[in-house]
């Protein structure tokens, strides 16, 4: 199997790690599926059954085991940690955030979605709030490259505000005054990234997405919050059509090379602010095969499921992913991701070094 999802605590790994070097066994502590509902994903992308003891998938080879390698010295392979909470609120948000043991050393940007009007599913103000204001926070958005409500400042902050976002901290559309470009490296469709000009005024970076499908990039969590939610107009087309131009249509007839562009976006972001400057953030309720793009997306047949935060942004969309692809209800979800190949974005993400689709998952609520 390509994994399976472990809490991270000491104890539980040398057990699991003696019993599979000590007497062979080759089931890895599962975390609970009461709070999570967590299971292994096979290489296809589809949820991997349980076994019939109820334990998850035995992995094909121990590298492929979301349990750190041991050495003879002691030492592990690093494996990223996204944390996990039920609770959906302000409370479980700012709790999910400590956890992280992040403290933001500059001025602060909160990437968001301000949300298409009139009834798309952007993360509401009374939610995000608390957050926002104990990181002394700037709320930054672009503006769109498609028309609608935001594809000019005035009307987009006319929508920030009748939003909420203004309430509670200041607002920033990042490129109101102007775009530059940051260099990308190792990449094979961009050379650059256009973002707002403002993006220079920020120090760190909170990356607070919610999730959800996208009628192109197949879902949108973290790395399309930056991909696109920090690319100025010319940056989305940019990105759209895999570096071939900065204006025009956003359509593109190579669907694997724009997911691929979306995420040496993030990359050349990620390599400009500096990856211990960011924080990403997910949320997964009122879980639409829409994005907040949509302002009449429709009604989700998925419950909601918590928040997720991790400093790997590969991981913590990955590790949404999967959550999606055990829960009821998830079949219109999972076909639009399957019809826009929406996991090649993480597999191009994981091949650039942006992160790692191997994680272990820490459910904080236990």
């Amino acid at each position: 199997m390509r994994r399976v999802l472990l809490k991270p605590f000491v104890t539980f790994l040398i057990i699991c790690l003696g019993a599979v070097y000590m007497a062979g066994c080759g089931n890895p502590v599962a975390a609970p599926e009461a709070s999570a509902n967590v299971s292994g994903v096979n290489e296809s992308g589809n949820a991997a059954s349980k076994t019939e003891t109820g334990s998850d998938p035995v992995p094909e080879t121990a590298a492929e085991s979301s349990v750190p390698t041991g050495t003879e010295t002691g030492e592990q392979d690093a494996v990223p940690v996204v944390y996990f909470t039920a609770d959906i609120s302000a409370e479980g948000l700012v709790k999910l955030y400590e956890t992280l043991g992040w403290t933001p050393t500059g001025k602060t940007a909160v990437k968001i979605s301000t949300g298409e009007p009139p009834a798309s599913n952007y993360l509401r103000p009374e939610l995000i709030g608390d957050l926002v204001q104990l990181l002394d926070g700037t709320i930054v958005e672009c503006n769109t490259a498609y028309g609608g409500s935001r594809s000019a400042s005035a009307m987009h902050r006319q929508v920030a505000e009748d939003h909420g976002f203004t309430e509670i901290a200041p607002f920033d559309l990042m490129d109101e005054e102007g775009e530059t470009e940051w260099p990308v490296t190792g990449g094979t469709r961009l050379n650059y990234i256009i973002v707002g000009s403002h993006a220079e005024d920020y120090q760190d970076w909170v990356i607070l997405s919610h999730y959800k499908g996208h009628q192109m990039a197949g879902f949108g969590g973290a790395i399309k919050n930056v991909g696109i939610g920090a690319s100025s107009a010319s940056g989305k087309v940019l990105v759209h059509t895999a570096g071939t131009r900065t204006s025009g249509s956003i359509m593109y007839s190579d669907q694997d090379a724009w997911l691929e562009a979306l995420a040496e976006m993030v990359n050349g972001f990620v390599d400009h602010v500096g990856a211990e400057h960011i924080i990403y953030i997910n949320v997964m309720n009122r879980l639409s095969v829409d994005c907040d793009c949509n302002g009449r997306p429709a009604e989700p047949d998925i419950h909601d499921i918590g928040i997720l935060a991790s400093s790997d942004p590969v991981a913590l969309d990955q590790a949404c992913y999967d959550l999606v692809a055990q829960a009821e209800g998830n079949d219109a979800l999972m076909r639009r991701i399957e019809r826009q190949h929406g996991l090649h974005t993480l597999e191009h993400a994981e091949e650039i070094g942006l992160g790692s689709r191997s994680y272990q998952l820490a459910d904080i609520d236990e």
